[in-house]
């Protein structure tokens, strides 16, 4: 199929896709790329009318609901609570009691050897840690 500038451009008028500042509009193109979405023959032109949709929704998603990112600490104490371990399980993966309560309570941070370490005793990825 070929891309036909005057059915974008109809597209573009009908829908004036534009920077999401409100709910409103955020709620409205959520509503358009459902549909889009579902179309199971949509067209070229509607296709980057659904790319250009789901751009404007991930800047307002970010700008106005951005994930915050977890901390090696953060994610070694929800691992932690998972398991339902307690720090002195981690005495011989971290090093002394010490060391051990020092990397989970932020003061030390988690060397390479102990991220490796870590994924190993989790079964999770060492990246997680670093």
């Amino acid at each position: 199929m070929t891309f036909d500038n005057a059915t974008y451009s109809q597209l573009l008028v009908e829908y004036q896709p534009k920077i999401i500042t409100t709910e409103e509009e955020y709620d409205r193109a959520l509503q358009t790329v459902e549909k889009l979405m579902i179309n199971k023959k949509r067209t070229p032109e509607q296709t980057a009318l659904l790319q250009l949709l789901v751009t404007l929704i991930e800047d307002h998603e970010n700008k106005f609901y951005p994930i915050p990112l977890s901390s090696a600490h953060a994610v070694l104490a929800h691992l932690i609570e998972v398991k339902g371990i307690k720090q002195v399980d981690l005495v011989g993966i971290l090093g002394s009691k010490g060391v051990v309560s020092e990397v989970i309570n932020g003061k030390r941070s988690i060397s390479k050897a102990q991220a490796k370490a870590l994924g190993e005793f989790f079964n999770v990825s060492p990246a997680l840690f670093i």
